[in-house]
């Protein structure tokens, strides 16, 4: 659902939309005006959450961990080879590639092992796209 807009006394007074360009003004009132634009855009809940996801994907070292369990799945001591850094760090990087569902942990024995999921899949395809 759209967000919905509330006015404040002040903006009620002020027509900003005097003196826009005719084509603007022409669409806009043909989309239902302010509040027509305004219901076209998602609500902040749904726009927080692309964003995170769009956040979980921006970072080399978790896009080089998606990488990485593309061709198998991987203990934590191997993944840690491949990106070089930290346990604490690297704990962090797979906490917040697990909590956008890119990638997930099974618990054999003393491991956990790490498997890319459908999702972290299709997520890789898309950076692969912005890359070109």
């Amino acid at each position: 659902m759209a967000q919905t807009l509330k006015s404040s006394p002040k903006e009620k007074c002020c027509d900003f939309t005097k003196g826009l360009p005719s084509p603007i003004q022409n669409e806009l009132n043909k989309q239902g005006g302010m509040e027509g634009l305004l219901g076209r855009i998602p609500e902040a809940s749904s726009l927080h959450a692309g964003s995170r996801l769009f956040q979980a994907l921006a970072d080399p070292i978790r896009l080089t961990v998606m990488y990485s369990l593309l061709s198998q799945p991987l203990c934590v001591c191997v993944i840690k080879e491949v990106v070089k850094i930290a346990d604490s760090k690297l704990s962090y990087h797979l906490s917040i590639l697990k909590e956008q569902d890119f990638i997930s942990g099974e618990q054999q024995g003393n491991w956990i092992i790490y498997s890319i999921t459908d999702r972290g899949r299709q997520a890789l395809k898309c950076t692969e796209l912005m890359g070109k």
